[in-house]
């Protein structure tokens, strides 16, 4: 009897250890935020070089805090500010600090307005005085300090001021600005978009002159949204939105003195008709500011040095490409305002070194791989500091070389992907650290690379996974159209050879984008696991058009958005059907944004080999989108009205003959719509049917509240009635 039990007490364990190890992903895990990862939040490196500030929260209280970390002990010095001890706020969620490191700008009450840009309350701590500053009493936009740190430029309702910190006078610039006409010292929803950069106003070295870039949009049409609420009546959003061909936003470059009180326009023999300014920033020098003009077709860039004191003006540096500049414009000046300049010139993307005239000195990286960032340059050991994909396109190494090329380093040494964040004086930096199968690591090293200790990990989430039943993501390339492309492939966990599985396959394919990367999973891949969990094969290929493997593989797709993506995502399925454990009738495709656009033409042209896709948020025609994105890779309309038409779901419709899920937020500022309610009516004018849902009131990213359980329960029931087991399809519902 004794001996029986012992035997039913091991088996119960047993089963109860296996069970354990074979549970299933759940989409209310998913979003409920289950499989978050611990993240190091806005983490600064203090400028004496030794200490590093991190934003933390402390949820028991609660209050937020900037604590200062030593970077060899790793230990907390102080606590340098904490909500809990200021009476004007409750929280802060996040801050910056002055360039002398005295006063702090904490933010609060931060609300999202477009995807970059938000708007909030500030305020200044001073860390001798613990004195605090209210900025100003409404929300306002991008507070930065003066490098004196005695002042704060923002912008309030599209004008540009400046509060003085030593008298409390607020000085206001410009008194021009209103809403869907004139912006000071913030740009437009096409350049932060597009361009990635908000913030359109400099502070000088001497922090006594502002230069601005204003933005008149006048003339720009205007693109109008119902937002429906809870009220009886519906209001719109009514905002300046350029279309391909349209016109964009007049730009114009402004100095501001402090000590005359005086704006003038800074002007420079610019040749270029029509124009874009993608980058506005002073020198070291304080009357010399730089200005990049580039022009419409985004082929030419013409850097300017700009000396507002005398108002001469020269170009000292002209950059080409046949099909357009990759849109960094990175420019970094040293201390004798010679400058780094990234180029893909040569085939890659690359580091180069020019005087301050804009004599090339020398190209500092060399190689058929690209760099993907560069984190900056130390004069104490003459190193440049950067990341590249030298060691294959889907990882990411950290590296140093000298400024002349020579002497380059690898700094990390695990294959994944690998990010920096250097001390102020380069002697040390914070690794953060994934792959495929190791959640986010921080480490701390020194500036050779070598380690120095752990700083934190997810080792908690990774025990947590193990008891899930989760599949491999396994890497490999194919040979599609004559070209190696990366994929990875995702099998059930009880993976039978000799059985045929359906095939879902996800895609992005934007140009110079990258969805086959060796790093840990997004919300994306949980929900893939699920599917595998159930019995799907899940498949990404990144195509031609997509980024890290030079300029020529990135830009075939030049005046033909849609053509060569979508051709390889059907001849990589034909590829994968021919595999004997996958189910040649059963194959599905997806994406969202650029990634609908292709699964839509996907399922359209290559009828014959999916029998279902899913687009969420798709562009449908490129003339439905903006300027600066789609004239880079299309021109305007009206220059390659074949080249936007040929490649438009819209003319492919009478094509489809498997099951298509349409999906789109009704509140989406970036892609409207207008392209589902555009495809929609082609598909009924068509006879085609299909299935659609609209999410009402949701921007581009369909997210808030229950929403993004919903969309994923609705596309992973339409997997399951297209793709799945029909006899087990009503059972599997969810």
């Amino acid at each position: 009897m004794r001996y029986l039990n012992f035997s039913f007490c091991v088996y119960f364990i047993f089963t109860s250890l296996l069970s354990a190890q074979n549970q299933d992903i759940t989409l209310e895990e998913i979003w409920s935020g289950a499989f978050r990862t611990e993240r190091m939040e806005v983490l600064h490196s203090m400028s004496n070089g030794q200490q590093y500030s991190v934003l933390n929260f402390d949820r028991s209280v609660p209050s937020t805090s900037i604590d200062i970390y030593d970077y060899k002990t790793l230990k907390k010095v102080k606590t340098l500010v904490s909500s809990a001890d200021i009476s004007e706020l409750y929280y802060f969620s996040d801050y910056s600090f002055s360039k002398d490191e005295q006063k702090v700008l904490l933010a609060t009450e931060i609300e999202q307005i477009y995807r970059h840009s938000t708007r909030g309350l500030y305020f200044v701590y001073d860390t001798n005085t613990k004195d605090v500053i209210k900025i100003y009493d409404d929300k306002i936009e991008q507070p930065t300090f003066s490098p004196d740190g005695n002042k704060v430029a923002f912008v309030y309702k599209n004008n540009l001021y400046v509060k003085n910190l030593l008298s409390g006078k607020t000085t206001q610039i410009t008194t021009d600005g209103k809403k869907n006409s004139i912006i000071n010292g913030v740009t437009d929803w096409v350049y932060e978009e597009e361009f990635a950069f908000v913030r359109a106003f400099d502070w000088n070295t001497d922090s006594n002159k502002i230069a601005f870039i204003k933005f008149d949009e006048s003339n720009v049409p205007e693109f109008s949204m119902d937002v429906y609420g809870t009220g009886l009546y519906q209001k719109q959003h009514v905002f300046k939105y350029p279309k391909a061909g349209e016109e964009n936003s007049k730009v114009s470059i402004f100095t501001y003195n402090l000590n005359t009180n005086k704006t003038k326009q800074v002007k420079v023999n610019n040749t270029f008709k029509d124009f874009y300014i993608p980058k506005l920033k002073w020198t070291h020098k304080a009357d010399e500011l730089c200005a990049i003009y580039l022009n419409r077709h985004q082929n030419e860039a013409h850097i300017w040095s700009i000396n507002t004191s005398t108002n001469n003006s020269k170009i000292i540096l002209v950059e080409k490409d046949e099909a357009y500049i990759e849109q960094g414009y990175s420019i970094h000046f040293l201390k004798d305002n010679s400058f780094i300049w990234l180029s893909e010139k040569d085939g890659y993307n690359h580091i180069y070194y020019y005087d301050k005239d804009g004599q090339l000195i020398n190209q500092v990286t060399i190689g058929n791989w690209d760099v993907t960032k560069y984190y900056g340059y130390s004069e104490k050991t003459n190193r440049v500091y950067y990341q590249s994909v030298e060691n294959s396109s889907i990882n990411r190494d950290v590296y140093s070389i000298k400024l002349n090329g020579r002497g380059k380093r690898r700094l990390t040494s695990t294959n994944g992907t690998n990010n920096a964040s250097f001390s102020a004086d380069f002697s040390y930096f914070i690794n953060t650290f994934s792959n495929a199968t190791t959640p986010p690591k921080y480490t701390l090293h020194n500036a050779n690379g070598s380690l120095i200790k752990s700083i934190k990990n997810n080792d908690a989430l990774a025990q947590k996974l193990s008891n899930y039943k989760l599949s491999k993501k396994e890497f490999s390339t194919i040979k599609i159209n004559g070209n190696n492309l990366n994929m990875w492939m995702i099998k059930p966990a009880n993976f039978d050879t000799n059985k045929k599985h359906p095939l879902f396959m996800y895609q992005y394919s934007g140009p110079g984008s990258q969805q086959v990367a060796n790093k840990w999973h997004t919300a994306n891949d949980y929900w893939f696991q699920s599917l595998a969990q159930q019995g799907y094969i899940i498949a990404c290929v990144d195509g031609r058009g997509t980024g890290f493997k030079g300029a020529a593989f990135k830009k075939v797709t030049q005046n033909q958005l849609g053509k060569y993506e979508v051709e390889d995502q059907i001849e990589a399925a034909k590829y994968l059907a021919s595999l004997p454990y996958i189910d040649a009738s059963r194959i599905g495709i997806w994406g969202w944004s650029f990634g609908g656009f292709t699964s839509s033409n996907a399922i359209f042209k290559g009828n014959k080999v999916f029998k279902m896709a899913i687009a969420v948020a798709p562009v449908t025609s490129w003339r439905f989108y903006d300027t600066i994105y789609t004239e880079r890779y299309m021109g305007t309309p009206q220059e390659n009205p074949k080249g936007y038409d040929d490649n438009s779901p819209l003319n492919h419709v009478n094509k489809l003959k498997g099951d298509f899920l349409l999906i789109h937020g009704s509140a989406d500022d970036n892609v409207h719509l207008q392209n589902t309610m555009r495809l929609s009516e082609a598909l009924i004018q068509a006879n085609k049917q299909f299935d659609w849902a609209i999410y009402p009131d949701k921007n581009h990213g369909i997210y808030g509240g229950n929403t993004r359980l919903h969309l994923y329960k609705k596309m992973t029931n339409f997997i399951h009635e297209k793709l799945g087991d029909k006899l087990k399809s009503e059972k599997d519902k969810l």
